[in-house]
């Protein structure tokens, strides 16, 4: 579970809040730490106070209290959250903490006993209670009226778009079923409303978010309501005819994955599966307590490839999970060899508070999971750089992300998702070039992780 990147962070990236306040209307400031799942909560809860009159500030001095949005996946995620909750305390003074760590408001309190209150993870309610208590509101019915679009916290141009909420996995590394409960979709409806009018405001590019999204709407039964129904094939359908790029995350490798697969070739989603496959051996995702085993991996992997060529495959990995042998850990090393992913992460296993893996016998050694690590990476790293090498010559449709003071413009490929994948530089000719511009590049040059070409 990484954190959100500086430029995402509101506190940290003033340009991405604008709002001007009115003369005595209260104001908030917002700290989003963790997943994009948790950015787009951030979004909501600020959306919603600046619906009731609210003011959002870009720092933390011009705020009348400061809401951080927390992360609790991992111990290193728990310590950024209370370092910020600390910078925020210290910077302003009255800080309201949620998230996911505010599952757990006794290990806040503990260390910052002056919060003035903690909510869970997506307690909207009571966030808007708390904010209530610390800085009652004080509309200006004639000024302060619902926003046309959400409050983003992401650039304009692309836009996360969470379908549920929960899982219903026990995998025993993972804590998340804890903290944010059982699957709970939200109707295909709303989401396409959403979507919608994210699409008219400017967004080019739709991120789907879940804890499961090849699992929506399976706690409600795949209904259909208004047109739309609750299915990721049908979802997938239905945002591709909007006309964004639309770029699928967190996708369990369920059998029914491959019917989105010939929505990809035709090109109403992206070409782009991000898949948590964690490991290779059986034993280890036995241990894991996955919901999908990889026996049949490959052979789906190939049936994908064989639909659309074009397919990017990125996936996530945790080495030095308690009981991993070597064999084990060269089984993965091998299955990489073969499956040939696109875009991979990695992670040394650590022990998370409340999560069964912590009782597994035979843990491994921290100098053991270091040079797996590496191993793994180097591994990961030499195929990205010879896939990247054959795209040398091609031509590549791509996303302008940013375009700094010398005119280097920074972009992505359909194959790669903003903040976790590789980008492509432009950097001559782009004096007539708007960041959200979609634009054609011939590709010149490669490395390990990231692309270089001129338009045309």
């Amino acid at each position: 579970m990484s954190t959100n990147p500086p430029d995402l962070r509101p506190d940290l990236a003033r340009a991405r809040v604008t709002d001007t306040s009115r003369a005595g209307q209260p104001t908030i400031g917002m700290v989003s730490l963790g997943c994009p799942k948790a950015l787009v909560d951030s979004e909501r809860i600020l959306t919603r106070l600046r619906a009731e009159g609210y003011g959002i500030s870009p720092d933390y001095s011009g705020a009348d209290a400061v809401i951080v949005n927390t992360c609790g996946f991992l111990d290193s995620a728990k310590a950024e959250s209370l370092e910020a909750i600390g910078e925020a305390l210290k910077e302003n003074g009255r800080v309201i903490v949620t998230g996911c760590l505010g599952a757990e408001p006794e290990y806040i309190t503990g260390v910052h006993p002056k919060v003035l209150a903690v909510t869970g993870p997506h307690q909207y309610e009571q966030v808007l209670d708390a904010v209530h208590g610390a800085v009652p509101p004080s509309p200006d019915p004639f000024v302060d009226l619902l926003p046309a679009s959400s409050v983003k916290l992401t650039p304009r141009h692309y836009s996360y778009l969470k379908i549920s909420e929960g899982c219903n996995h026990k995998c025993k590394f993972c804590i998340i079923p804890d903290m944010r409960g059982r699957l709970a979709s939200r109707p295909a409806f709303a989401v396409m409303r959403e979507a919608e009018k994210l699409v008219e405001n400017g967004v080019r590019e739709l991120l789907v978010i879940s804890q499961d999204t090849s699992a929506y709407g399976v706690d409600i039964k795949h209904a259909e309501d208004r047109g739309h129904r609750a299915h990721i094939t049908d979802l997938a359908r239905d945002l591709g005819s909007l006309g964004a790029w639309v770029r699928l995350h967190y996708v369990y490798p369920y059998p029914h994955v491959r019917q989105l697969i010939p929505l990809m070739a035709e090109g109403l989603v992206l070409p782009y599966l991000d898949i948590p496959f964690q490991h290779s051996h059986p034993d280890v995702l036995k241990r894991m307590a996955r919901p999908a085993h990889t026996s049949k991996t490959l052979t789906e992997i190939a049936a994908w490839r064989d639909i659309c060529p074009d397919i990017t495959l990125r996936s996530t990995f945790i080495v030095g999970y308690p009981g991993e042998t070597e064999a084990e850990f060269q089984h993965l090393l091998d299955w990489m060899d073969e499956a040939q992913l696109d875009r991979v992460g990695c992670f040394k296993y650590e022990n998370v508070d409340g999560a069964r893996s912590n009782d597994l016998p035979d843990h491994v050694a921290e100098e053991v999971k270091q040079e797996r690590w590496e191993r793994f990476m180097e591994k990961a790293q030499a195929i990205s750089e010879a896939k990247l090498a054959a795209k040398v010559g091609s031509v590549q449709e791509v996303i302008v992300d940013d375009i700094d003071a010398e005119g280097i413009a920074t972009c992505r490929t359909k194959a790669d998702a903003p903040e976790i994948d590789g980008n492509l530089f432009i950097d001559e000719g782009t004096e007539g070039l708007s960041v959200g511009d979609l634009v054609t590049v011939t590709v010149d040059e490669a490395g390990e992780y990231d692309l270089w070409g001129r338009l045309g």
